[in-house]
């Protein structure tokens, strides 16, 4: 079961959103996703439509009139996704742990032992535990956010396109490392870019600037500025029961296909890492007779950038999928083993189907990828 905080103290930055939608999205790859909105202002529990008697300040807190277990508040959102909900008296906890030995890991301690019972949901006790516990956090760096941390084993942090969001960042790193010294607890975090607009110069710029200041520590995938997320908000609902075909929803289904891919140690141990690039080179040398090159191009004159994305790169838009202009064509060329792929174009933030190409299939959004078939 993965832990994952998801923290910024500076408003406005798509904390709540990608909250909500990255948990949506990460059940529709079957995982089992329970939400917890750690937020007094409860933008997560009103986003969702969820009006429960019971909240996360009946299971954190001690004095509470109702005290309840974490799966006695569980609510149901969609398949495989559940929450936690918040209410507004959450904003008295802080106040109630000032002088609490151990405040700090007082979520901790309940997810703990939620984890030895399995994490099973009541309404479903066949069913499992959950795969991934996500943590909404309030926008502000107290014990509220504190405990978040010490409870999580990752970080994502989103950050918008734009200098005093940037900035922010380096007090909440410090609230990190003070955790990992005090509590010696250590936690991974990574930037996950929100609210892009692809239409402004200035927001590339932005970007280029976190991706030199945060290398290695960026998701490769970002969120676009798209309405259907602040419209599927105002209507109580996740971005996949509202528009499921809108860039929104296809930008958080790309993000959690990225982050249940990703690998969990990104760094290797010493002692295997020259046993582990011997492995490589021979599977390399095994394998590159048996790949094609296949050269991928689309018109596209007025376009700023263009992407490849597919089941070959696991949809991913970095630089390793950035194809290269050349007059009104832009171009892309692979190495791929014999198999059936599906690709889109990605120009300007616009997903595209290959013009050229008549074969196609339709995605889980109801709308089509073409298909590319590399024969041995």
């Amino acid at each position: 079961m993965r832990i994952i905080a998801i923290t910024n103290q500076k408003g406005g930055c798509g904390k709540t959103t990608t909250a909500v939608n990255l948990a949506a999205a990460l059940a529709l790859n079957g995982k089992r996703v329970l939400l917890i909105d750690l937020d007094p202002q409860a933008h997560a529990t009103l986003g969702l439509n969820i009006n429960a008697g019971l909240s996360i300040y009946n299971v954190l807190s001690k004095l509470a009139q109702k005290k309840a277990g974490l799966k006695d508040i569980i609510q149901r959102v969609t398949h495989d996704f559940d929450l936690a909900p918040s209410s507004i008296i959450l904003s008295t906890l802080e106040q109630e742990l000032a002088g609490e030995i151990g405040r700090e890991s007082r979520l901790w301690e309940i997810l703990s032992d939620f984890s030895r019972d399995n994490g099973i949901r009541p309404e479903a006790a066949n069913s499992g535990g959950y795969d991934y516990i996500l943590i909404d956090c309030p926008p502000n760096l107290g014990i509220l956010t504190i405990n978040a941390i010490r409870a999580a084993e990752e970080i994502v942090v989103p950050v918008e396109a734009s200098r005093f969001s940037l900035e922010g960042l380096g007090q909440l790193l410090e609230i990190i490392n003070l955790v990992k010294d005090r509590l010696s607890h250590n936690v991974d975090y990574r930037i996950l870019v929100t609210n892009f607009d692809s239409r402004l110069r200035h927001s590339f710029r932005i970007l280029e600037r976190i991706k030199k200041t945060f290398n290695g520590e960026l998701f490769s995938n970002i969120i676009h500025v798209n309405v259907k997320l602040k419209e599927a908000q105002s209507q109580g609902a996740h971005i996949f029961v509202y528009d499921k075909y809108c860039r929104g929803a296809k930008d958080y289904f790309s993000l959690s296909r990225e982050m249940i891919t990703q690998k969990e140690g990104r760094v290797e141990e010493p002692a295997k890492k020259p046993k582990l690039e011997k492995k490589m080179r021979e599977i390399t040398k095994d394998r590159l007779p048996e790949m094609d090159e296949i050269i991928f191009s689309i018109s596209a004159p007025l376009a700023k950038e263009v992407y490849l994305a597919g089941d070959f790169n696991n949809w991913q838009l970095d630089n390793n999928s950035r194809m290269d202009q050349e007059g009104d064509l832009w171009r892309k060329s692979l190495r791929l083993m014999a198999g059936r792929y599906r690709y889109k174009f990605v120009i300007d933030g616009s997903w595209t189907e290959d013009p050229k190409n008549p074969a196609r299939e339709a995605n889980p959004f109801g709308q089509m990828d073409s298909l590319l078939e590399v024969k041995s």
